[in-house]
């Protein structure tokens, strides 16, 4: 009795692109991680051996200064803006808004709304 040995993993032939593609992959990630460590090592070469905790602590002492004189300055601004919302709007403002409460006459809440 003679055993033949049977394929029994389909058709070999429509697979041959399969290894050469798996071997580029694997050849272009090779190379990206190459490319990536050597671009770290430089990035790691131009750091200084220590940093100065001198330097830090002015950055840290202008940071400090930036924020007082931001809320110095949101302070007044503030009070700017109060003092603009009681001030008399101009005439000029309001002939506008009569006007487009006059073109506005569908009804009264609508006429109502737009010269708020």
């Amino acid at each position: 009795m003679d055993i033949i040995a049977v394929n029994n993993f389909g058709d070999t032939r429509d697979g041959g692109l399969a290894g050469p593609m798996g071997l580029f992959l694997i050849v272009l990630m090779c190379i990206a991680t190459v490319a990536l460590i050597r671009n770290m090592n430089k990035r790691i070469r131009r750091l200084p051996d220590s940093f100065d905790a001198e330097a830090e602590r002015e950055r840290v002492a202008e940071i400090a200064r930036l924020n007082e004189d931001l809320e110095r300055s949101g302070g007044d601004a503030a009070a700017d803006v109060e003092a603009d919302r009681s001030a008399k709007p101009d005439s000029a403002a309001e002939s506008e808004v009569a006007a487009v409460a006059e073109d506005k006459s569908e009804s009264a809440s609508d006429s109502g709304r737009t010269a708020r």
